[in-house]
């Protein structure tokens, strides 16, 4: 099957308030007013959250028939340990990112236990975005184009 390439834009709106174009789709990002932000929308990292539970809501609902489960509702509670003097202090030695990220996953299935454990296990290893969280991407910052 060939790459198929995604493509979005951010734009500085004001403050900390960043809008995220794409396809026909505008989503506003912010910080919380601790963090400096005025809280006009949910923060980078909480959309990391939301993106890793999405993309494995996805799959669940994608591939539960052909894994042979009875999906009749699923959800997942996801949370993360961000060391803020890594991103507001610069501090070396702390990581800019999360330490960790925990998911509780709530599943209605006549499965067996077991048939679910391993269902939990298929979506995390088909998962994209768990895929680039774990193994990291290569990412390519061209130089600035200056306006």
């Amino acid at each position: 099957m060939p790459i198929s390439t995604y493509k979005a834009t951010s734009k500085l709106v004001e403050g900390l308030q960043v809008d995220n174009f794409v396809r026909d789709f505008v989503v506003r990002m912010d910080e919380p007013k601790s963090l400096g932000g005025t809280d006009t929308g949910m923060s980078p990292v909480e959309a990391l959250l939301i993106a890793l539970g999405s993309c494995q809501v996805i799959v669940a609902g994608a591939f539960a028939k052909s894994q042979g489960i009875d999906l009749q509702d699923f959800w997942l509670e996801l949370e993360g340990d961000l060391d803020l003097d890594g991103f507001l202090k610069g501090k070396p030695g702390v990581r800019m990112g999360f330490q960790e990220v925990r998911i509780i996953p709530h599943i209605k299935t006549t499965a067996a236990p077991e048939k679910v454990a391993d269902f939990m296990k298929f979506i995390q290893n088909r998962c994209p975005v768990e895929d680039v969280m774990v193994n990291g991407t290569k990412i390519i910052a061209s130089e600035a184009v200056i306006e």
